[in-house]
């Protein structure tokens, strides 16, 4: 019984976990790198058409991002998450994989452009994220569930977003159990919406989260009807736009929920029918999903205006932009308005558009509501960039730029302790992952130092006997290298089609003697077609 450690150690994307219980290869979470990697992360320890169950925490892409790319390489196992992330993911993957189409197809057409003749292939393609939706089991919250002989799991709300959840897992070789407790994403306390995080009574082994494991959120007494409205009434004020560069699903659903009883309240006077876009088609998709999942995730105040007939995100003048033409159509009406489109960092998406009309001008706001990340065209206009390039042209910044300060989807420390404090007895060993080097270090020692508590911020690469309660291999960090450009995409994918048949032939075993002979004479059928 072996745990071992891939992604988002002493790094904040990338997450998985790699569980190996009674032959059965499981993996927990298989997100994507987003942002700038200090660490490389070490390779599978099995084939992708190995790996026979994945449990996912949540939809986030840096936690289900790479699972596609898995189905692309073999992976033909189960997928178990909430119903709300599996709701969620039916859309994130296939919006991500259409996103991998897209910058493939613009490299290839820049490549063309400048006779360099070497086709880019997208990490993975619609039809990987078709595949690998189709293998999502859901589950409700507080349900055991047994996966296999010798794993049973059980989802937790943890409240980061709709569906998250932290993993109770159990896993049983011989006569031992062993309870394994993967915290996923851990939530702030009082969001709206979602409900709090919960808390788990028991673990043998923690593997938790760290992201702000160094630092305290501002006063959450904040209110954000309050400033939100200053900022509108201020800029409607003048003539100009509020434009809320915002994460498709979460934060933009927050937002939705502010807006809504700032309009109900008619707070904002003398525009008290101000219209409200959202420019975002991932957006509006999961708007319809948070709508659909409300029963089951949704905390008490929420729930209460839905008890009344009131939709918490929906009011009138509120307009949902899907096709490019409505999209442009938004900044040719002259009224003050709310303009809510992603990407939340202005890396790309339509938000670059309404930055190129509304940035330049000093009547309007620019109004950031979540993190921005180093390197990105949010971090320079949030740190007072004078100007910036867009669509090949230089925009001067003239426009006020705001920050809503204190919103975020993460517990800090206090959130974070409080979440370790709540088992009832301390856990053999305390696994500190997904938050940057200095800070998981930091939080490692506050754990042992200040709590009591056997803890370890482990590096891509080690593994843990969960039996023996020893490590097998510490694995040291390694700086990111830079990687060597594949000969053919299109080769490596034949690769994988050769491990996925070896774990198909695997699987076989034991079939009836007839039918492994045929299955041998069609696979060496096709080795002398080719060999030839």
């Amino acid at each position: 019984m072996e745990l071992m450690f891939i992604g988002a150690d002493h790094e904040v994307t990338g997450s998985c976990h790699y569980l190996r219980v009674n032959e059965k290869n499981i993996l927990v979470d298989y997100g994507m790198e987003q942002g700038m990697q200090v660490f490389e992360n070490c390779e599978l320890p099995v084939d992708a058409a190995m790996i026979d169950y994945i449990l996912l925490t949540h939809a986030h892409i840096d936690h289900s991002g790479m699972l596609p790319f898995l189905y692309s390489r073999g992976f033909r196992g189960s997928i178990y998450a909430t119903d709300a992330t599996a709701d969620l993911c039916s859309i994130m993957l296939r919006d991500s994989a259409h996103i991998q189409m897209q910058e493939a197809e613009w490299k290839n057409r820049k490549a063309k452009r400048s006779a360099n003749d070497a086709p880019v292939t997208p990490l993975y393609t619609m039809e990987d994220a078709d595949g690998v939706i189709k293998r999502l089991i859901p589950c409700s919250y507080e349900k055991e569930i047994q996966v296999c002989e010798g794993l049973t799991i059980r989802f937790t709300d943890i409240g980061h977003l709709l569906g998250s959840s932290s993993i109770e897992v159990w896993a049983t070789e011989g006569a031992v159990t062993k309870k394994l407790v993967f915290s996923g994403d851990i939530g702030n306390k009082d969001q709206p919406l979602i409900k709090d995080p919960k808390r788990t009574k028991d673990a043998d082994y923690v593997i938790m989260e760290s992201t702000y494991g160094d630092r305290y959120h501002s006063d959450r007494k904040v209110n954000y009807i309050e400033e939100l409205v200053k900022i509108l009434k201020t800029t409607f004020d003048k003539g100009g736009n509020v434009v809320i560069p915002s994460f498709a699903v979460g934060r933009t659903q927050e937002m939705l929920y502010f807006l809504r009883q700032i309009k109900e309240e008619r707070l904002i006077a003398g525009f008290e029918d101000f219209p409200v876009y959202v420019d975002s088609p991932l957006a509006v998709e999961a708007t319809g999903i948070f709508q659909k999942d409300a029963i089951e995730c949704y905390d008490e105040e929420a729930m209460a205006l839905l008890k009344k007939g009131i939709n918490p995100l929906a009011f009138p003048g509120l307009h949902l932009a899907i096709t490019s033409d409505e999209s442009k159509q938004i900044n040719f009406d002259n009224t003050p308005k709310v303009i809510i489109s992603a990407s939340g960092m202005c890396e790309a998406g339509r938000i670059r558009h309404h930055l190129k009309h509304n940035l330049w001008r000093p009547e309007c706001t620019i109004l950031f509501v979540g993190y921005q990340a180093n390197g990105t065209l949010g971090r320079a206009i949030v740190e007072g960039a004078k100007e910036v390039r867009l669509f090949g042209e230089t925009i001067e910044i003239r426009a006020s730029i705001g920050q809503l300060i204190g919103m975020s989807g993460h517990a800090d420390k206090a959130g974070l302790l409080d979440w370790i404090k709540g088992f009832e007895k301390k856990p053999e060993k305390v696994f500190v992952v997904h938050g940057e080097d200095s800070v998981c270090k930091l939080f490692t020692e506050c754990l042992k130092v200040e709590h009591g508590l056997s803890a370890y911020a482990p590096y891509s690469g080690t593994r843990y006997d969960l039996i023996a309660n020893e490590f097998i291999y510490e694995a040291e960090p390694v700086a990111v290298k830079k990687k060597a450009h594949a000969i053919s995409d299109v080769f490596a994918r034949l690769v994988a089609a050769g491990q996925r048949l070896v774990a198909v032939i695997y699987k076989n075993q034991g079939s009836a003697n007839k039918d492994l002979a045929k299955f041998a004479d069609q696979i060496n059928a096709l080795c002398e077609k080719y060999e030839k």
